[in-house]
């Protein structure tokens, strides 16, 4: 069996995982910015695919958003791959020196093959970083952001759909990660700033080698 892409003692692949609206996005975008990653969103690489002229995967991806199920794993994992090869070869600064780097991956894995296939053919994770809510905060946010995200899928049916998808597909990869101890969970029902300080701590540890 070939080795993964990437050797994971250079380049860092921290996993973010939580429900629709959880805040995944609002917490790596202050991440990037104090620990200087490259924070990929398995959504948004999808959502800019589905509308790339010439794509083969549009209309596939657009059915699947349009629903609230998974993008066949193949077409995620090339399009996180490629983004990974372009960042290291053109991003600079702490942590980008010959060929390393340090990803936050937003949203990814959703289903525990991708997360294996993943592990197995791109990089091996360091952590995975898990905010966690309920529901009616997640959807609360959901419908907030909806009145100007222009997103098709911020909208109760379909954000109905994808707590079902979360909670059936998404909540065994965070179990299994938890067995491994790869797992830090953080409340994100607080303030950003609040969830923001438990979520650095928790990179520093992967950072400084206690946590791996």
């Amino acid at each position: 069996m070939s080795a993964p892409v990437f050797d994971h003692s250079r380049v860092t692949v921290i996993f973010v995982l939580g429900g629709p609206g959880a805040g995944k996005g609002t917490q790596c975008g202050l991440l990037v910015k104090d620990f200087n990653f490259c924070h990929l969103s398995a959504g948004d690489l999808l959502r800019v695919e589905q509308n790339r002229e010439g794509s083969e995967y549009g209309d596939l991806i657009r059915t699947c958003i349009r629903e609230g199920t998974i993008v066949p794993m193949e077409v995620t994992i090339k399009l996180l791959e490629n983004a990974m090869t372009a960042a290291i070869k053109e991003k600079t600064g702490d942590g980008w020196a010959e060929g390393k780097g340090r990803f936050l991956i937003d949203g990814f894995p959703r289903k525990m093959d991708q997360a294996l296939k993943f592990e197995e053919t791109v990089c091996v994770s360091s952590c995975v970083l898990f905010f966690s809510t309920t529901e009616e905060v997640m959807l609360g946010r959901l419908l907030e952001r909806g009145k100007t995200s222009g997103r098709e899928d911020d909208n109760v049916e379909s954000i109905k759909k994808r707590f079902r998808t979360y909670k059936n597909d998404t909540m065994p990869v965070i179990e299994h990660y938890g067995s491994q101890g790869k797992l830090a969970e953080v409340d994100s029902s607080e303030d950003v700033d609040v969830v923001y300080k438990l979520a650095s701590s928790v990179v520093e540890d992967v950072f400084s080698g206690k946590k791996n």
